[in-house]
């Protein structure tokens, strides 16, 4: 049965980020920062920006299927990024084979692209308070303590429920040590722990087979967790409740959307479409409404990157940039973009600190950290009880949105009728239809109980992934578009 989480092998120390860093990354690799500063400025001369992106990571993922473990991997890369702006044109070389020649030849091709204005001043190195320890997760664990713990919640499962057909549960981890040396000469280094829990259980009844799924994460090792036994619980009581789904209702209807994890609406049909790229080519459906009311009365929507351990925070962004608090919407006002150097300094605005790539090998884009709208003043329950017959979507699977004209379709993992201002039974197969500027028209009642997802956000974008987070109150929205198996009476 489970017991919960074994002691650590070895201690999860405090480490200096910054001579750690410089350990990692340029004595590992025999480079000077001094050295380095020549061939910077050699790909940079005139250029408008740039930065050598430097980069350690270690990895590992493992997933245990039906008690025993089907996959195991582990990887350690070091390798770099070398990019050259002039204008609204990039050129970019990574590689591999960090060392002054490699990072030289990077140099050389990257100047091909000319033009930019730009001088390079002397470097400097910046230091910026972490959000998060420096500690390597995959170290504090033994192998044989994270195969412990994912064999103790198949067998907890299996002991609860004899339903139990089938229980998946997996371990993820990073370990992120990164150094910018830029443009304006800055050297800027951060350390990033990543990890993640997920359980997915498949319940099979009268000849019924349901699954539920659930995940926790954040900036921190693995023993800090929050409950690993709440994880597979709520995995199991999610297969529970689809079980007992019927068919959902198909038509026009009033939305309460749950607390938490349904922020990922928030964050695909809204989102995306304040990143400062999108709106400075004019293809967003929020490009040029700044000060305009794009959502009703009382909606105010942040993006976050100083939060704490949590997974969508980072003490400064991929361009060195140190990460921010940014007001989007305020009182269903438009007030601002997410911005990266190269889309500020063409709209004539300042970097938001969300310059984000997900390694050495991607160049950055704007891209969000931890977004969420927040708290209103009315009390759940009252919000519920004011519906006379509508849908309350807790949890979200897939969707998709169109930046351009802000369509979505969502898919709700797990939903309820409601009826006569009380949870009916939970249903199946309901996707909301709608348009992100208009869907945030349509809020009527903004609950006072915010919540942030539980870690497990990865945001897609140019076929780049980075971690993320996203989070609101308890929602009411009227007339939204509801698809579903069954017609509405």
């Amino acid at each position: 049965m489970y017991t919960g989480f074994p002691p650590p092998a070895n201690a999860f120390a405090e480490i200096d980020a910054m001579s750690n860093a410089h350990s990692l990354l340029f004595d590992r690799a025999g480079l000077d920062p001094k050295r380095l500063e020549p061939i910077i400025g050699r790909a940079l001369a005139g250029a408008d920006d740039g930065e050598l992106f430097l980069e350690y990571r270690r990895s590992e993922s493992l997933v245990l299927d039906d008690g025993r473990i089907r996959d195991s991997s582990y990887d350690a890369t070091l390798g770099f990024g070398l990019r050259r702006v002039v204008g609204e044109a990039v050129a970019y070389g990574h590689g591999t084979d960090v060392t002054e020649a490699g990072i030289g030849r990077a140099a050389d091709t990257v100047r091909a692209l000319n033009g930019g204005s730009a001088a390079i001043p002397a470097g400097h190195p910046v230091c910026l308070a972490p959000l998060y320890s420096a500690g390597d997760p995959l170290n504090a664990w033994s192998f044989e303590d994270k195969v412990r713990l994912l064999e103790g919640i198949d067998a907890d499962l299996r002991g609860r429920d004899s339903r139990v057909r089938q229980v998946s549960a997996s371990l993820l981890g990073s370990w992120q040590v990164m150094a910018i040396l830029g443009a304006d000469g800055r050297l800027v280094t951060d350390i990033r722990p990543l990890v993640r829990l997920n359980v997915s259980v498949v319940l099979e009844q009268d000849g019924r087979m349901e699954t539920g799924g659930h995940g926790i994460g954040g900036r921190f090792a693995y023993d800090l967790l929050s409950d690993p036994k709440a994880v597979a619980l709520e995995a199991l009581r999610q297969a529970d409740v689809n079980l007992r789904a019927i068919p959902a209702p198909a038509g026009e209807m009033t939305v309460v959307l749950g607390p938490g994890w349904p922020g990922v609406m928030l964050h695909e049909a809204v989102g995306h479409g304040l990143e400062g790229d999108f709106n400075r080519k004019g293809t967003s459906a929020f490009s040029g409404r700044i000060g305009q009311r794009v959502a009703a009365e009382g909606v105010t929507v942040i993006d976050d990157g100083t939060l704490p351990d949590r997974r969508g925070s980072i003490t400064v962004d991929d361009e060195g940039t140190a990460s921010n608090r940014t007001v989007l919407i305020e009182n269903g006002i438009l007030v601002g973009y997410l911005q990266d150097k190269l889309n500020a300094r063409l709209t004539g605005t300042a970097s938001t600190g969300n310059g984000r790539r997900q390694s050495f090998a991607h160049p950055p884009l704007p891209r969000m950290t931890n977004t969420f709208m927040l708290a209103g003043s009315h009390d759940p329950g009252e919000i519920l009880s004011s519906v006379k017959r509508g849908l309350y979507a807790v949890n979200f699977g897939g969707g998709q949105v169109d930046i351009t004209s802000g369509k979505f379709v969502f898919s709700a993992s797990e939903a309820y009728l409601i009826e006569d201002g009380r949870l009916g039974p939970p249903v199946k197969g309901a996707t909301l239809i709608g348009n992100g500027p208009d869907a945030l028209q349509r809020v009527r009642m903004i609950g006072n109980d915010l919540a942030l997802d539980p870690g497990i956000g990865t945001c897609g974008k140019d076929g780049q992934g980075v971690p993320v987070g996203v989070g609101q109150p308890t929602l009411l929205m009227d007339g939204l578009t509801v698809g579903g198996t069954a017609v509405q009476a």
